[in-house]
Parts: structure tokens; C-alpha cells; sequence
């Protein structure tokens, strides 16, 4: 499944640097707004130390692992709403991703010129969430207006949508996200799945820190974490400086160490593909053999059909059984044989729930 995440902000936030060093497409980074005047997409390999042990067993002629394609957005201003800067643009680019990153500046630096003057993360936030909001009202009210019309019938299906709908407007008035709006899945898919409301997207703020910060924050990162923490978001501290310098080393042992200089485990891009699948309820499984060991990427709770047809709609509509290996038996045993002889092949039907790191071969007819 093809997934989408859209990095927001406004100018100057170190937008383009942390996009730079997450992609193998390179966004124009510069000192003034609109630096990226096209949405640039960029595609990132998602780090899964799974796919180099599967490799080292199987000894496939390719190894593909997922990817997400990350959209770098031009910068919002104030009055992005109503067209002002590239606001239509914008937020008609931001309408198709899966999922935000918004990007906020916390650090200070005298040579990067911030557009409001000062640093101040959740006044920067605010700005987003505004128009962002303004944008969700006003397509709120379009369906509402037609709804009323429709609701003169007395269907009661139509009445409960309207006032469902007129709740949520004033939950936007008062300044709140769509994604804070209470409602059942139900009256969601029938009321407002075909809104693709901006403020209902998932949120990870990526807090665009210094180096010294990297690890516990700063002053400008915790009012930014107390601002949001009644919102269902994953908040990560990263320096796309120092992103940027791990994106140029070649030599994974380079990196290594880098980030072992730096007291970190990991780099700031595997932590926010992490974040990303977590924050969308995402997980990957695996196919292996000579020809190619993939990784694919399904919803938590995918039935076994609806994960074969990730690879191809054929899949599931021939869908006859999966065979599935755990991930930590393949290993154990060193190849799909080895399983099936040890008892550790299981032959599951279409009410099998594919779990994370399940090696997968599908029988199928069409």
C-alpha cells in the first residue's frame, strides 16, 4: 500500500534541510519563504534490520524493502486559507497525504531569518492549525448547507449527519483539530470520510532542534509539548543539521559511529518512519525467496486476503491460503524448508489476521 506523508511548516523552519536529508529527491534549501515552490517528492527506504537477516538467509537475487514517499509542501502564511502566499496550492497539495509532518522551528539562530521575527514553536503552530481549520470550516459548511436541504425529507439518517456535523463546526470554531472531534466509526465513514478534513490527518510534530538538544529537548520544545498534549500525536526532537550530515556519509559503520558520538541509538529518519507506522497503525510483513525478499506494508489487522492484495488485487480475489513462518522461526531454522520439516509452516485461510513480521507465500487462482 502506497503510503503519503506531507511535511508542513512555515518558511523557514528547516522544512527543505530535514527533507533534503530524508529522500533520494533534494528539495532547494535556502535562507528565504518559498524556497520550495513545488511540492518535491522524495522516496524514503524504510530502515528494517528484518529485511538484512532475511537477506543474509535467503541470499535473494534483489532485496526491496518499503518506502514512503514524503511530499515537501510549500512554507503557509497567514491568510493561506484565502489564497494569501501559495496557501491554495498548499492545501490542495496536503489534502492527498496519509499523514502530516509538521515541522517547527525550536532553536535559535541569528543567520536564519524566521518570518514572524522571533522563535516561538506554538505561535508557529497556531498559524498552521488556523488556516487549517478556516480550510476544514469551510468545507464543513458546504456539506452542512446541502444537508439541510436534503434533511427536509425527515430522514432520520440526514438529521443525525447534520447535527453530527454542526457539532464539529463548532469544535473547529473554538479553535480544536478535527482528529480531537469524538465519533464512532460508523457515523464517521458515513458523514465525514468523504470530507478529507485537513485537521482530522494524523499530526507528528517534529520539533527542528540543535544539536545539544537532540536528546532531551530545550525551553522552546517542552511549551511546544505542553501546547499539544491533549492531542493524539507523536512528538520527535531532531536536528535536520545533523540529519543532513548523516544523509551524505556513505559508509554504514561512518553513520554508526557518528550517531554513537552523538548518544544516539538511532537516526532521526528511523525514528520518524517509526513514529509514522505507529501514529497510522501500520505494520509490514514479508515475502522471501531466491528471486526477491520484499517488505510490504499492511493496516494492523489486515486479514490475509486483503494482504495479498497489497501485491495484487488478483490475490485476493483468487485468494485460496496463506503459508505463514514467524519471522523468528525462519530465522531460527534458516530457511522455509527447515520450517515446514520442524512443524513451524502453519496453512491459514481467509480469517487469518497477519501479524508484523509474518513471512507470507499465497496461494492463489484466478
Amino acid at each position: 500500500m502506497g503510503l503519503q506523508a506531507g511535511i508542513v511548516g512555515l518558511p523557514n523552519v528547516g522544512k527543505s534541510t530535514l527533507f533534503n536529508a530524508l529522500s533520494n529527491a533534494k528539495a532547494q534549501a535556502a535562507n528565504f519563504p518559498f524556497c520550495t515552490i513545488e511540492p518535491n517528492i522524495g522516496v524514503i527506504t524504510v530502515p528494517d534490520d528484518r529485511l538484512i537477516e532475511l537477506e543474509k538467509l535467503v541470499k535473494p537475487n534483489r532485496v526491496v524493502p518499503a518506502t514512503v514517499e514524503i511530499v515537501d509542501i510549500a512554507g503557509l502564511v497567514k491568510g493561506a486559507s484565502k489564497g494569501e502566499g501559495l496557501g491554495n496550492q498548499f492545501l490542495g497539495n496536503i489534502r492527498a497525504t496519509d499523514a502530516i509532518i509538521h515541522v517547527v522551528r525550536c532553536f535559535e539562530d541569528d543567520n536564519v531569518i524566521h518570518v514572524d521575527g522571533s522563535v516561538n514553536p506554538v505561535r508557529d503552530k497556531e498559524i498552521i492549525d488556523t488556516e487549517l481549520q478556516l480550510k476544514d470550516l469551510e468545507t464543513i459548511e458546504k456539506k452542512i448547507s446541502k444537508n439541510e436541504k436534503l434533511s427536509k425529507t425527515g430522514d432520520r439518517e440526514f438529521l443525525n449527519g447534520l447535527d453530527l456535523l454542526k457539532q464539529l463546526k463548532a469544535h473547529l470554531e473554538q479553535g480544536k483539530n478535527a482528529r480531537g472531534f469524538t465519533v464512532n466509526a460508523i457515523d464517521f465513514e458515513k458523514h465525514f470520510a468523504d470530507l478529507f478534513l485537513l485537521t482530522m490527518k494524523p499530526v507528528i510534530y517534529v520539533c527542528n532542534v540543535d544539536e545539544k538538544s537532540v536528546l532531551n529537548g530545550n525551553k522552546f520544545t517542552e511549551v511546544l509539548q505542553n501546547a499539544v498534549k491533549n492531542e493524539n500525536a507523536e512528538i520527535l526532537f531532531i536536528s535536520a543539521a545533523i540529519e543532513s550530515e548523516i544523509a551524505v556519509m556513505e559508509s554504514f559503520d561512518d553513520r554508526q559511529m557518528f550517531l554513537e558520538d552523538m548518544g544516539l541509538n538511532e537516526s532521526g529518519v528511523s525514528r520518524l518512519i517509526n513514529s509514522t507506522y505507529r501514529l497510522l497503525n501500520l505494520a509490514t510483513y514479508f515475502t522471501a525467496g531466491v528471486q526477491e525478499v520484499r517488505a510490504w506494508t499492511i493496516t494492523k489487522g489486515m486479514l490475509a486476503p486483503q494482504a495479498a492484495a497489497v501485491i495484487h488485487t488478483d490475490f485476493e480475489k483468487g485468494f485460496i491460503r496463506a503459508e505463514v513462518i514467524k519471522y523468528v522461526d525462519f530465522t531460527k531454522y534458516g530457511s522455509e524448508a527447515a520450517c515446514r520439516d520442524n512443524g513451524r509452516l502453519a496453512v491459514q485461510g481467509k480469517d487469518y489476521v497477519v501479524e508484523d513480521g509474518d513471512i507470507l507465500h499465497f496461494r492463489f487462482n484466478v
